[in-house]
């Protein structure tokens, strides 16, 4: 074995290792986050909607308030409070440790926070070193392309932190993600370092790959929003109509945002990476034509792309179109990111193409 090859073989063990290592303190993140959940308090506008309008079992035979003036008696109405985000206001506080939470909420959550940004270090490190390993961009198969997308959504995630976005409650839904996309990649998906097959030897599989990856680590923040959104809308339409949810849907719902708040991240985050969805299809396009000689062939993966961008494309117009907003475009949304999901699973294991060459 030649100097390289033995440099070569200790860093893709290297990368293996900061792989596994990484996944461990993500499991201690999803354990920091549980507990911020559980022992965090409800966020301050659930609180207050709770002592104002009496949900909380303790308040539920409340009378009006009674209040002194000058002398007489004046009996008031509890006011209504309204849990929605109204079109155009501030965003309602995220999840537990939030402004005005408890101080042991907020401290998990800060563990949880730190305990995330310390993973993310870890995998980019198992990242970086499996690229060196085959002296490539590491996106030449589906275990790279799983550990890379897993890295790309956790750091969008930690940047959206940085940048003073209320997306606390992202970060129980993200580490269970990712613990299950590593434990995918790392047991079914896994392949030994090699190099590429001469079709990929391009300039574009820098291009074209890596904006995929960015694309569908946004798309999936977009999904877990729009999800959120759908049980978080049902949760205030039952209490619009004067219904009773139970104590451990009232703890988790009352720590999200309001759901129009959380329907318009997931719009703004969906139509912020269309445009660059768009641009990888077009790069894949060129590359095709360079590597194939044609530009476009209806390959299984080329159709899946165009059929994900035509599904997005519906979802951003839905949005745009009276009658379509709300749950009905949050449907189209999930509908879309599926198309996506497989687009990469799907059609990488079960459909034979152009794109099999790479195999899992």
């Amino acid at each position: 074995m030649t100097l390289a090859a033995a440099v070569n073989e200790n860093l893709a063990h290297t990368s293996n290792v900061l792989i596994y290592s990484s996944m461990a303190v993500y499991l201690l993140a999803f354990f920091a986050n549980m507990a911020e959940w559980i022992f965090g308090s409800r966020s301050k506008v659930g609180r207050t909607a709770a002592a104002l309008t009496g949900k909380a079992e303790e308040k539920a035979a409340a009378p009006a308030v009674t209040v002194q003036q000058k002398g007489s008696t004046a009996v008031l109405d509890r006011p209504q409070v309204v849990t929605r985000a109204a079109a155009g206001a501030r965003d309602v506080p995220d999840g537990p440790g939030a402004a005005a939470g408890d101080a042991q909420g907020d401290l998990y959550g800060r563990i949880a926070i730190s305990l995330t940004a310390l993973a993310f270090i870890i995998e980019f490190g198992g990242v970086l070193t499996r690229a060196l390993s085959v002296e490539r961009a590491p996106w030449g198969n589906m275990y790279e392309f799983s550990i890379t997308f897993s890295t790309v959504a956790v750091g969008i995630y930690l940047v959206l932190l940085a940048l003073k976005k209320n997306v606390r409650w992202l970060g129980l839904p993200l580490v269970i993600t990712v613990l299950l996309d590593l434990g995918l990649a790392t047991t079914v998906l896994y392949t030994s370092s090699d190099q590429l097959v001469p079709a990929l030897h391009s300039y574009w599989l820098y291009i074209h790959v890596s904006t995929a990856i960015f694309c569908g680590a946004v798309f999936y923040v977009g999904a877990v929003g729009t999800l959120l959104y759908l049980f978080k809308d049902s949760y205030e339409n039952k209490l619009a109509t004067g219904g009773q949810p139970g104590r451990f849907a009232t703890s988790v719902m009352e720590r999200l945002p309001a759901s129009q708040s959380l329907d318009k991240f997931s719009y703004r985050v969906n139509a912020a990476v269309f445009p660059l969805w768009t641009f990888t299809i077009i790069a894949g396009a060129i590359w095709a034509g360079d590597a194939w000689g044609r530009y476009w062939g209806w390959d299984p993966k080329e159709t899946w792309s165009f059929i994900t961008w035509v599904a997005y494309a519906c979802y951003l117009h839905a949005r745009a179109t009276a009658g379509w907003k709300g749950r009905k475009a949050a449907y189209l949304a999930l509908i879309a990111f599926g198309c996506w999901i497989f687009n990469y699973y799907g059609v990488n294991i079960f459909v034979t193409g152009k794109h099999s060459y790479a195999g899992v």
